[in-house]
């Protein structure tokens, strides 16, 4: 019988990355000094190095032998790991290799997912007649359309915070267009709800693009 159940306790995510932190010091590795949750070691020719980068207690790896060393997570640290295998999508981003081999980077899931909250909150799908985030030479500071009301604000600053984080997943095509349009979050007019939605369309009419490494 379960008398209370305790969960998200204050000090968990502290306490998560201390105990990670230790095995992965444990196993040779040490953090980056420009960004201490992606941990680095030497290979064992000393060629090159091996990275884990962590996020939370989300895991990417760059390794000779990953499996390797995720079965000692399992096995030896008794971590318990779930979805391993080759890079295929992490924090909401597909990862995928192209007809050369190249790695390529794009959140076309997330994308995806923005197009059916776009559709529940207006009613229907993004318009992709647009080549361009923006319109050229527009200014969205000279815009003197009515005030959005309580709604309308709650749908712009919805539209902005699910494009700031397509912009970190990758597409920084759009980084101008968002950063200028997230200046107007507190308090938005009729235009620039349009001038997001049209960054939505122009978002999905190019939603296969990608970063190549």
């Amino acid at each position: 019988i379960v008398s209370r159940a305790l969960y998200g306790l204050w000090m968990s995510g502290k306490m998560w990355h201390q105990q990670f932190s230790a095995c992965l010091e444990e196993e040779g590795f040490f953090p980056c000094k420009a960004e201490p949750d992606i941990w680095m070691r030497p290979t064992k020719d000393g060629s090159s190095y091996e990275y884990v980068g962590v996020y939370v207690d989300d895991l990417a790896m760059v390794m000779q032998d990953p499996k390797a060393f995720m079965d000692r997570l399992i096995n030896f640290y008794k971590f318990k790991l779930k979805g391993t295998g080759p890079l295929e999508f992490h924090l909401g981003c597909d990862f995928f290799r192209d007809n050369h081999g190249t790695l390529c980077m794009s959140p076309k899931k997330y994308i995806g997912r923005m197009g059916d909250s776009y559709e529940r909150m207006f009613g229907q799908k993004p318009r992709t007649t647009y080549s361009s985030p923006l319109e050229k030479g527009d200014h969205p500071e000279c815009d003197t359309l009515e005030l959005l009301g309580p709604e309308g604000v709650t749908q712009y600053q919805s539209l902005v915070g699910q494009l700031q984080w397509v912009i970190s997943l990758g597409r920084m095509d759009i980084a101008t267009a968002v950063m200028t349009m997230s200046s107007f979050r507190s308090c938005p007019r009729v235009g620039h709800l349009d001038r997001a939605k049209r960054i939505c369309g122009y978002l999905f009419k190019m939603k296969e693009a990608c970063t190549r490494f």
